[in-house]
């Protein structure tokens, strides 16, 4: 399943969000906007959103299962013949992620593996077989993330003419992607989780983008882009290829590119490397931080990222336990009775926050940010002057972490953290007991039903999380326990000494 999973590390692309329309909003990707006064501008609108069932979304005409090998002796050659060196691996089946690298000699740890030559990536900047499709895209100033995904689209369509052919038909028919579920799916089986609300909101950016290209662009040019290749099934295709392969190069720049042979690797919890580019070498490149064997599978990291992040961009869910980096989204909220409901929203806005925020809980803790919104959330209108700096804390953007401290109120806090723990537990028992107990090997969804397919990932994943809120849950009771018997032991002594001195 980590077929579906190719951004690495820190270096990993931000959530997708660039759409094409009139300037109506402000958006939090600059970078991805467009530039000139005639081009296109971000937006979130997706009124020309159609629903869509499961039936409607059908599988592009080219590609192949994303099991299958039919095709990598043809790129393993095409590849070398283009530049790539020769490699320790090759694309073999494997246990995890249905098809991956594996090592064909001893490979030591701490050496640098892949070189893959810049010749060989696809970019913002590779030329197009259709010139002037390119032309008419790069004229409207259209952002890096749909004109990659409109390139893919474009060399796709003219099979063997297109120089990237031997890659394209590696690359899987249907990516496992959040992008092929549907609505009445992701509610059906993320209903507990709030992956699912940002599952929505990307669908429906990918939607948007199309359908803000199709307007303003595809439907002015049909002899270049016609819509019986340009339309939402293949932009589907494409975006889920994107968010599952696409990776930004720190050391060209920032340079966004999918990097075709290292995009075969699989992801492990256990290891820590990442790709790069490799100025010495002048080639994309990894380093092993451990040893493989012959016929062992070769692994990278994908970076530090949730169960329920590998979920929506690469569509697998790691084993329970097994992922360090695992978190679950914890929902708070003011409540709108609270007397100073205006002043507490009023200080949150002024630092880009509302009144309902999520924030990130792994095994091991809470951040700060956290803390800082329950004691606002609890606070008194007595300390209404402490509003704005609980608030300042309570926001990621700023640049220094602010351990506050408000004992008087630290009770009170700690217990609206484990009211929130427990509602999101409850949903988490609720949708887990209807689900019921399934024992399935999902190691290949061509072996299962599509719906218990999806049934166990979003199990898997509600298991995990689920199971950071025990913990988080357990510390809370046991911090709050600590602290009320405290606080009764301090009265018995002061008891005590009164009755002394009666």
């Amino acid at each position: 399943m980590a077929e579906s999973s190719r951004i690495f590390h820190t270096i990993l692309l931000p959530a997708f969000s660039p759409q094409l329309s009139k300037p109506r909003y402000s958006h939090s990707y600059p970078s991805l906007c467009l530039k000139k006064v005639r081009s296109l501008q971000c937006s979130v609108s997706t009124s020309e959103t159609k629903p869509t069932s499961s039936n409607a979304m059908l599988e592009v005409p080219w590609g192949c299962d994303i099991d299958s090998l039919d095709n990598a002796e043809a790129l393993q050659k095409w590849l070398s013949d283009s530049g790539l060196p020769p490699q320790k691996m090759a694309i073999d089946k494997v246990e995890v992620g249905e098809r991956g690298l594996v090592a064909l000699k001893n490979i030591r740890k701490g050496e640098k593996l892949l070189f893959v030559p810049p010749s060989l990536f696809i970019t913002a900047d590779s030329d197009w077989r259709s010139r002037e499709a390119g032309q008419v895209l790069k004229q409207y100033s259209v952002p890096d993330w749909p004109l990659l995904a409109t390139y893919l689209i474009s060399e796709a369509s003219l099979q063997k003419s297109s120089r990237w052919s031997n890659y394209i038909s590696a690359l899987p028919r249907q990516p496992y992607s959040l992008l092929y579920w549907t609505r009445a799916e992701l509610d059906r089986y993320l209903e507990a989780s709030q992956i699912r609300q940002r599952a929505i909101e990307r669908v429906n950016n990918v939607v948007g983008t199309y359908n803000d290209l199709r307007v303003r662009i595809f439907s002015k040019y049909p002899d270049l882009f016609p819509e019986e290749v340009f339309n939402m099934d293949t932009f589907r295709w494409s975006f889920g290829i994107l968010f599952s392969r696409l990776v930004r190069l720190p050391s060209m720049d920032g340079k966004v590119a999918l990097v075709p042979w290292a995009d075969m690797l699989n992801h492990s919890c256990e290891v820590e490397t990442f790709l790069d580019y490799d100025k010495s070498s002048k080639g994309v490149v990894f380093t092993t931080d451990r040893a493989y064997q012959p016929g062992e599978q070769v692994f990278i990291s994908y970076g530090k990222k949730s169960n329920g992040e590998l979920l929506l961009s690469y569509g697998f869910v790691p084993k329970e336990g097994t992922n360090p980096s695992d978190s679950v989204e914890l929902p708070l909220s003011l409540k709108k009775s609270d007397k100073c409901y205006k002043e507490k929203l009023e200080a949150l806005r002024k630092h880009g926050l509302s009144d309902s925020q999520c924030y990130p809980m792994q095994i091991t803790g809470w951040p700060l940010e956290l803390m800082a919104y329950a004691y606002l959330a609890v606070s008194p209108a007595s300390m209404s002057r402490q509003f704005e700096e609980m608030a300042a804390a309570a926001s990621n953007k700023s640049t220094t972490k602010k351990d506050l401290r408000y004992p008087e109120i630290e009770e009170k806090a700690l217990q609206f953290i484990l009211n929130s723990c427990e509602s999101s537990i409850s949903k988490y028992s609720k949708f887990l007991q209807a689900s019921g107990s399934m024992d399935l090997d999902v190691t290949s969804p061509k072996q299962l039903n599509r719906r218990l397919f999806l049934k166990q990932l979003a199990v898997d994943l509600c298991t995990s999380e689920q199971r950071i809120l025990f913990r988080a849950q357990y510390i809370l009771r046991r911090r709050l326990r600590d602290m009320r018997s405290g606080e009764l032991r301090a009265l018995r002594i002061f008891d005590g000494f009164r009755n002394i001195f009666k």
